[in-house]
């Protein structure tokens, strides 16, 4: 309430935003050691590109997928293992097979004291989610696609940990979740598993952006990677969506056009925007070297029936195309915002540098003036996060 008027709510607020990215704080795998950070932002959004994978397979095998429950779904089960912190798998699963009901109320509570502005149907449709026993074909593949990304991290570490105690243990538990997902018929699994397979290539692939990190040249806390950033995009958009009353192909369109338009920094690295606008002609050169390097990786890597599909949300997730309704303006403007919470959250946590106050500068003028700000209601945000105590 404020000045007797009541707020609206919205689901892209600046307290989600920031519940969403302080994922960047939380360390996986930290009692192992690591040759590099694993986060749960990036977990996160490895998983949602797993997903997407299998939701494919689905489709082409000839089944019916419901997109809004895969990307929804995947949104809640980031939410609820936020508000659980750092429980070890094998802890919260006993935990879950006795307590269910009151670790739920948990999650609920603390979203809801720490998140106070989501829509009242958002907040419903996340009860009924943590209330319910997510049977759905939709949920089994966010499940599978969950384990397949730990699979992953497990492959990163295994190796400087070969000595550790337990270690064989965590492989065949790892090994043995994966395989539960055999039975159930998920028409990707049988390629995913295989780690010689050429889909398994392009998730292995696309994981490489969680050791790009953003921001490479400048210190920040907490670093975040090129991956990370990307599932904050595709949450953004979405969030957005909801609150614009999208629906239908659309979100889809948005979503993982913000999930993916930066898949290509993963064939040239991030090319830092003073470099890219040292010349009026190399961004033109950067986006057909993409383009060529996209068609020579990895196209082989995955069916050509959805090379026109992903081409289009990863090389050219900006720009309007015909017969692929997304808001790219509000697309972008999540992509600055993105960028600017991760310089001002740095500048809150005490990395005070000149490049990042100059940035928080540049990018804010580009939201609050280029026009497109408007779409996702920036002004607001922005004004939102400096009132916020970080």
């Amino acid at each position: 309430m404020e000045n007797g008027i009541e707020k609206e709510k919205k689901n892209l607020n600046a307290a989600m935003l920031y519940y969403l990215f302080n994922a960047a704080n939380m360390h996986r795998w930290n009692d192992h050691f690591r040759t590099v950070d694993l986060t749960e932002l990036d977990k996160q959004a490895h998983k949602a590109i797993i997903a997407w994978v299998l939701g494919k397979c689905e489709e082409d095998a000839g089944n019916s997928v419901d997109w809004n429950i895969i990307i929804e779904h995947t949104l809640f089960s980031f939410i609820q293992r936020i508000a659980i912190t750092d429980i070890k798998p094998p802890v919260y699963h006993k935990i879950m097979e006795s307590h269910k009901t009151e670790i739920n109320d948990y999650v609920f509570k603390e979203f809801s004291r720490l998140v106070p502005d989501m829509t009242e149907s958002f907040m419903e449709r996340f009860k009924d989610y943590l209330n319910s026993d997510n049977k759905s074909k939709e949920d089994d593949i966010i499940s599978a696609a969950h384990y397949l990304a730990t699979r992953y991290e497990f492959d990163l570490i295994k190796g400087v940990n070969s000595t550790s105690y337990g270690i064989n243990d965590t492989a065949e538990a790892i090994e043995n979740q994966v395989n539960g997902f055999m039975d159930l018929g998920l028409a990707g699994m049988d390629a995913l598993k295989n780690r010689e397979s050429k889909l398994y290539g392009f998730i292995n692939l696309l994981g490489q952006l969680r050791c790009q990190q953003r921001w490479a040249r400048t210190p920040r806390e907490p670093k975040t990677t090129v991956l990370g950033h990307c599932i904050l995009v595709a949450d953004s958009v979405y969030l957005n969506d909801l609150d614009k009353g999208v629906s239908g192909r659309q979100l889809y369109n948005d979503f993982y056009s913000g999930l993916f338009h930066d898949l290509p920094e993963v064939l040239t690295k991030d090319v830092i925007t003073p470099v890219k606008n040292s010349s009026t002609e190399l961004p033109n050169i950067l986006s057909e070297i993409e383009t060529e390097m996209f068609v020579d990786k990895v196209h082989d890597l995955i069916p050509e029936s959805w090379h026109e599909e992903l081409g289009c949300m990863a090389l050219k997730p900006f720009e309007h195309q015909e017969n692929f309704e997304r808001d790219c303006d509000a697309i972008k403007a999540c992509d600055n915002l993105a960028a600017w919470m991760e310089a001002y959250i740095s500048v809150q946590y005490g990395m005070n540098s000149k490049i990042l106050r100059d940035a928080m500068v540049t990018i804010s003028d580009k939201l609050l003036n280029d026009g497109k700000g408007v779409r996702i209601g920036a002004a607001d945000l922005l004004v939102n996060f400096e009132n916020m105590e970080i």
